[in-house]
Formats: structure tokens, sequence, C-alpha cells
């Protein structure tokens, strides 16, 4: 799963599981685990980033291997991708 966070730092580790480290004091740390199971149904959590610069971020996490993906949205404010494993997830606009 590609993630994606402002103020978040990561590692990947020799297996590729994903570890966000979130800022001192700000809340837990995150792993994402690969599975060998393929994507067959709708995700049953879906992650909203609201990043500090939205096309910074889905340039950022295309790069590390998302695609941008169309679920009907139409013209929004935010922009629909998925992981290498289909999983969807959106990049918001930034706060004003």
């Amino acid at each position: 799963m590609v993630v994606a966070g402002a103020g978040l730092g990561h590692d990947v580790d020799a297996d590729g599981d994903v570890v966000l480290h979130a800022p001192p004091g700000a809340g837990p740390n995150w792993i994402f685990l690969a599975v060998p199971d393929d994507k067959v149904v709708k995700n049953r959590i879906h992650f909203d980033f609201r990043p500090d610069n939205q096309q910074a971020e889905v340039e950022r996490v295309i790069a590390l291997g998302a695609r941008r993906v169309d679920i009907g949205q139409g013209e929004q404010s935010w922009v629909v991708l998925a992981d290498p494993e289909g999983n969807e997830f959106c990049i918001l606009a930034a706060e004003d």
C-alpha cells in the first residue's frame, strides 16, 4: 500500500512493509503490510489525506507506485488514487 501524509516520516523494511512515524506527541506509528491476496471487494477502510500541498503529494505518491483512478467522482477538489494493490485513497486539497 502506498501511503502519504503531511508531517509524517516513513521507513520501508526489507520485506517491503511501510512504517509511518507520527511527529513526536502527535499519535501512534502505523505499519502497512503487503499481503498475497488479491483485492476482491470494496475497501473496508478508506483513507483521506490532507497535505499542505496537494499537487506535490499526488506527484510523490504516484512516484511511489500509486495511480489515479476514476470511481465516478467527477470534478472534485480531491484526487482519488489507488495503491499498487488497488486500495483507493484520496488526497484532499489543503485547508485554507
